[in-house]
Order: C-alpha cells, then structure tokens, then sequence
C-alpha cells in the first residue's frame, strides 16, 4: 500500500458508514487527459559519431577499417554534421521541437591523452548557444560510446585508470560549457558494456574478439577496448569501472556547476513475466532486471538527478528464457517486436525502483518503413502520459534519431531517423513521422 492509499485507508476510516456508488459509478474510467504539462521537453537525440563524420581520433574508427572486422561499412562522412550542425538544428526547430539532445565527442576534445583542444571545446560551445538561439533545450551527453583511441589502447574501461580520465575529461568539458547545458548525462547505455553480445544476432561476440584482438597487435598493446565492445575480456570488470566512472564523472560536472541537473542514460526493454506459465515454474523476468539493470538503477537513486531510459522493446519471459515476438506481429528490421507500449512500462518501473523523475533520452524503431514509426509515436506517447497520470514524472521525450545516421556494426543500413539522409549531398528530408511527432510537439497535446 503506497502512501497515498493510506491516507486514504485513514480518512474513509473516520468517516460514517455510507451506502456503495452504483456499481457503474463506481467502476467508471477516469477520461484520459491527451495534453502534457507545461514546460515538457518535445526533442530529437543524435550521438556525435553517428552523424558528425570523419571522428579518426576515436577508437571506432580504427576498428571500421581492420582486418577482420565486424562493421559492415566505415562511418566516412556520416550526417556531416560537425560542419552542417546549424542545419541539424534549424531542422529540429522546423519540425516543431523544443529540445535537442547530443552528445561531445571525447575523441575530438582530447585526441592525446592530457591534451585538450579549445577549438573544439568552442565547437560544441556553439552548438549549445546554437540552441538557446533557437529556443531548443540542449540536453548534453559527456560521452555517447565512443572514446578517444589512446583511452581503448590503454584498457578502455577495463583500465583502472578510466573512471579517473573520464572525471578529468567531465571537468575540462564542464568548466567550458556546463553553463548553457539544461541537463546533462554521463553516458550513454553504460548498463549493457559487456552485456550487448548477449542481445545481438549470429557470432558477432567472436567477430568482434578477434577484431579488437587484431587492433591491440597492430597498436602493439594488450587490450584494445573500445567505449561501445560486444567483446569485453572481463565484464564485471568493465560494469566496476564504469558505475565508478558515472560517480566520479558527475561530481566532476557539478563541482564546476552544483545546479546542473546531471543524471545517466540506461538501454532498457520493458521486461515482462510470461502470464501462461504452469504452476510452479518462475518467470526469469526479475533475474533478467537484476543482470542487466540492477546495479546501475542503484546508483543512479543516490547518484542521479535525473533518469534517461532508452527503449525500443519488450522481453516476455518464461521459466526457460525469452520468448519469440508473437505470431503476426509488427516487426522492426532486426525482427523484434515493435510493441508502444512498452516505453511505458519502462518509465514506470524505473521511476519506482529510483523515485527519480524520469526523462525519455531515445526511443524509437530501426525500419525502413516510416509507417510503423508514425503509428508508434502516438500510440506510445498515449500510454506514457497513462503512466504520468498515474504519478511518473516524465520530464520530456527526445526521439531516436533526428536523422538516418551510424549504427555502428550495422552500417547505415538500419533506418531510425524522423529525417531520410542523402548521403551525396547530406540533404535531410523530414519523413511522415515527423510530422506526427512535430504535431504533436506544437500542441503539448495527443
């Protein structure tokens, strides 16, 4: 019983006895409320590798262009959008957004370990007043995967030095630009390091050992891990390092800006419990939130500010393991299911397991099929605001992506954009679905 079922329990207790409402009074649905409160943030998300191009001083990079490798194409230009940044932003503007989450690249900012370049600090110093001019909340990742070549050389975070770096880096990027950031995260799906081999098809695990085996002989180290590895030689290790790294990296930010809302963004499926099992036999579903979230939604209660969840999916969970997407159901292009309401779900069992207000970071669909996406938006944006209703503070949701970018071992082929990307000319043609979500954005209402 929750605190405000017991006042309640209290209050009727004190009260005379008085005869029941009529059964359909007393069953009758409170009307849903289609408008979102004032002040919501209505965004779109991108993470500097995947659409600013030419990142050579990031660990990726190298991994793009080895043999063997697992991508199926190099970056190259990408979005082009460390020149072409003021027309991202003009573009959110033009949909009807108020918000604009990116994320610095540490690669760019210290290319050698303890060498910091201003030019590129007062690049994305711009980006952020780009914002302001335009009336766009800019929300800040301090590092989206990717880190600098010499971090990976060194161990990546398996280095018992990295969450140090990353504290130094956090306040170096933070004393040049945390006064204009609105909120900020330190990284981006730290939860699933270690983990996302576990998730994705095929022998991608062994692909990508021998991949980053092959660039730590060629670089003449002995570990090479990147800041986004689906192999990792010792996965606790790597979690150890980076809840450590979050801890340090956000004391670095708000000592330089203690106001600064500052939280982290977790990779989360709506994880449920199959409702058909025999008697006796457990769902896995709580074991599964304990592997893959547990730790990180423990600290981020006593660490964090602010929550990022980032969902695209549900799991159905039996006593044996995770079930296939239903006979008939709508697919992504990686053959999961494209299930709305799931981000529900996910906002609500994250804000009860923290009691922090929750902000939606990504959520999206990887398909070529822009119908699936515009029916998605409403249809979760609907079931969100039920969970808002029912006391989840959400404080905005920022879409994944703005623009058809990077997805890393997948190349270019898999398609989550509001806006098609030509990737000859970096024209950005807004699809259908942003158009639902720009509606949507203009009138803070369903």
């Amino acid at each position: 019983m929750d605190r405000r079922q017991l006042l309640k329990s209290a209050a009727l207790g004190a009260l005379p006895a008085i005869a029941p409402l009529p059964l359909q009074a007393a069953t009758k649905a409170k009307p849903f409320n289609p408008a979102f409160p004032q002040g919501f943030l209505w965004g779109a998300s991108t993470a500097a590798y995947q659409v600013e191009g030419n990142n050579t001083a990031s660990d990726i990079w190298i991994l793009e262009h080895m043999t063997p490798t697992v991508y199926a194409e190099p970056s190259g230009d990408a979005a082009n959008s460390f020149l072409l940044w003021e027309r991202d932003l003009d573009l959110v503007k033009s949909l009807g957004l108020n918000a604009y989450r990116f994320s610095l690249e540490w690669a760019r900012i210290e290319p050698e370990q303890g060498q910091f370049s201003i030019a590129m600090l007062d690049h994305y110093k711009a980006m952020i007043a780009g914002c302001h001019a335009r009336g766009l909340t800019p929300v800040v990742t301090f590092n989206h995967f990717t880190t600098p070549r010499w971090f990976a050389a060194k161990g990546g975070w398996h280095s018992e030095e990295s969450p140090s770096l990353f504290a130094r880096f956090c306040d170096k990027a933070a004393r040049h630009l945390a006064d204009g950031i609105a909120y900020a995260t330190t990284l981006n799906e730290p939860n699933l390091s270690g983990k996302l081999g576990e998730l994705l098809p095929g022998d991608l695990l062994g692909a990508d050992k021998a991949m980053v085996e092959a660039a730590a002989k060629a670089l003449g180290v002995p570990i090479y891990q990147p800041g986004n590895p689906l192999y990792t030689p010792d996965g606790a290790r790597t979690q150890k390092h980076l809840l450590a790294g979050h801890s340090a990296g956000r004391a670095a930010i708000k000592a330089v800006r203690g106001n600064l809302p500052v939280g982290v963004s977790l990779a989360m499926l709506d994880e449920q419990a199959a409702p058909d099992l025999p008697k006796g036999k457990v769902s896995l579903r709580d074991k599964m939130r304990e592997h893959y979230y547990g730790d990180w939604l423990r600290l981020a209660k006593v660490d964090c500010d602010f929550l990022g969840i980032q969902n695209y999916e549900r799991s159905v969970w039996d006593d044996k393991g995770k079930r296939p997407a239903p006979k008939g159901a709508v697919t992504n292009t990686m053959g999961a299911e494209v299930y709305p309401p799931s981000l529900a779900g996910v906002a609500r069992y994250a804000h009860a397991e923290t009691g922090l207000p929750i902000m939606v970071t990504e959520h999206g669909v990887g398909s070529e099929h822009d119908e699936i996406r515009a029916n998605l938006i409403p249809a979760a944006l609907t079931e969100l605001k039920k969970a808002m209703d029912d006391g989840v503070p959400v404080l905005g949701y920022l879409h994944w992506s703005l623009v058809d970018n990077y997805e890393w071992v997948f190349g270019y082929k898999i398609q989550f954009g509001l806006c098609k990307l030509d990737r000859q000319t970096f024209a950005r043609t807004p699809k259908p679905s942003a158009e639902v979500l720009g509606k949507i954005a203009k009138a803070n209402s369903l």
